[in-house]
């Protein structure tokens, strides 16, 4: 006789915020990465650092990884493979040792000037997917999720 089992709590993941964000940024980021990966051997992190230092910078590790909300040693692990690649230069600072910054070297600065217009190529690909009053809701309504989210102080 086949065993019972106890209801358990429903979760549709098609419907769950989360699960439908995380999916299409992951697969938004392979895209990219499918782009720029062989080319210049970097992994989805390394570029994710690149593309935080090329906007601003210099920048501690710590301040890469607030600004991206990626796990310090994932950072960590980047910053080290950029820094073997000659992709990053890092200063220590000279009042405390133990703290250093980091900005794009000119190797660094040369590859994401590459991988910038093939990245904003891709986005305005799936942009034009939506008119650009839906554009312009959807960029509000990542705002307003953003802060949302950023309010919960869990």
């Amino acid at each position: 006789m086949p065993k019972v089992l106890p209801a358990h709590a429903e979760l549709h993941l098609e419907r769950f915020l989360p699960y439908r964000l995380s999916v299409l940024s992951n697969r938004v980021s392979q895209d990219i990465s499918d782009l720029y990966s062989e080319r210049f051997n970097l992994s989805i992190t390394e570029w994710r650092v690149m593309a935080v230092l090329g906007q601003q910078s210099p920048l501690s590790a710590n301040s890469v990884a607030e600004r991206t909300a990626m796990d310090k040693v994932a950072v960590s692990r980047a910053v080290s493979g950029l820094l073997h690649k000659g992709y990053l230069n890092r200063a220590t600072d000279t009042g405390d040792r133990r703290r250093s910054s980091l900005q794009l070297s000119i190797n660094g600065y040369a590859v994401f000037d590459e991988i910038v217009p093939l990245a904003l190529k891709l986005e305005q690909k799936i942009m034009a997917s939506l008119a650009p009053a839906e554009q312009q809701q959807l960029l509000a309504i990542l705002d307003r999720l953003e802060a949302a989210e950023l309010a919960l102080n869990l």
